[in-house]
């Protein structure tokens, strides 16, 4: 492989990636990950912690900044092994961008158009710019879409306009407009934020599903830690634009997160979710180590960098799923 090449089985690789906005204000700071083909990641972290922006970052939606003297591989971000961030410029061609679908929590649907014509729009990248654009689409493209919005169960609002739907049907067309776009990668910035519990449940378990029948790798920031546990075998939890924790989900008890974010953990969990962990309830160490090593995707030792506490108690579980560094 050659210096500074992205390696071969990463769908995401950032290097060295830092974000600064006006007046200084540092919102990523010298970050590295790696996600492999078929791994489904939470991110998480607090408000302000910067997870929408590594997200639209990653997404290739804004430019990060320039190196700053970290090595000549830094400030870079490869995706599905071609660069989309580099030297602090965004390269990302047309034909990258439609193997990477992107949901975000405000669906970015046209209020007045079908359902069915929303989801045929991730086919612009497959048909000609002109006819797509005008939103005129075959029999053979609408069947494709329909299918799609079958998949997702709610092919019997195909016709009706998507400003007239709940908040989680709108989300399920947006999952299916990445189906029609045939996204190898699916980036999803806070999918559920705005959903009631049971619509979340639904779109969660559309992009589980994704990632476990179509192969999808799955890169999903959240704002509650019990969606991350029950879906997602590994997370990436931020605090202050770097990576806190990057391990098993099964590590992201409300202890384990106050030793990380102190009093704004409490943010992370619901109350009734905390409670019954607490007591032994829910969602037990097991249960998420046997799929972290059942499914596959990712055997890495995990990394947990926790600034300013030298040390840190960690459980039996803790100690054979990762490994800690002050």
């Amino acid at each position: 492989m050659q210096k500074g090449a992205p390696r071969m089985d990463a769908v995401i690789e950032a290097r060295g990636v830092s974000k600064s906005y006006l007046r200084g204000v540092t919102v990523l700071d010298d970050i590295s990950l790696s996600l492999k083909r078929g791994e489904m990641v939470a991110l998480i972290g607090a408000s302000g912690s910067g997870k929408s922006t590594l997200i639209r970052s990653i997404a290739g939606l804004i430019p990060i900044d320039s190196p700053r003297g970290n090595g000549a591989n830094a400030g870079q971000i490869h995706v599905l092994g071609q660069p989309i961030q580099r030297g602090g410029r965004i390269s990302c061609s047309r034909a990258l961008r439609a193997r990477i679908g992107v949901i975000f929590q405000q669906f970015n649907l046209v209020p007045r158009l079908s359902l069915l014509t929303n989801v045929c729009f991730g086919l612009l990248g497959r048909v000609p710019s002109a006819r797509g654009t005008l939103g005129r689409f075959n029999d053979d493209e609408k069947r494709i879409a329909m299918q799609a919005l079958a998949r997702v169960g709610i092919a019997e609002h195909a016709l009706r306009r998507s400003n007239d739907l709940s908040g989680g049907q709108q989300q399920r067309a947006a999952i299916a407009r990445s189906l029609v776009q045939g996204a190898e990668l699916l980036i999803a910035d806070e999918p559920i934020a705005s959903l009631d519990p049971a619509s979340s449940r639904r779109v969660m378990d559309l992009l589980a599903d994704m990632n476990r029948n179509d192969g999808l790798t799955v890169l999903v920031s959240l704002h509650q830690v019990e969606y991350a546990m029950k879906y997602c075998p590994r997370t990436i939890a931020l605090k202050d634009g770097k990576i806190a924790y990057d391990g098993p989900s099964s590590a992201l008890t409300p202890a384990f997160l106050n030793r990380i974010y102190g009093a704004e953990s409490e943010e992370l969990f619901l109350p009734s979710f905390g409670a019954a962990l607490e007591q032994g309830d829910g969602l037990h160490w097991a249960d998420t180590e046997a799929a972290i090593n059942g499914n596959g995707h990712w055997s890495e030792p995990a990394t947990i960098v926790i600034p300013h506490a030298p040390t840190v108690a960690m459980t039996k579980s803790h100690a054979k799923a990762g490994r800690l560094s002050a």
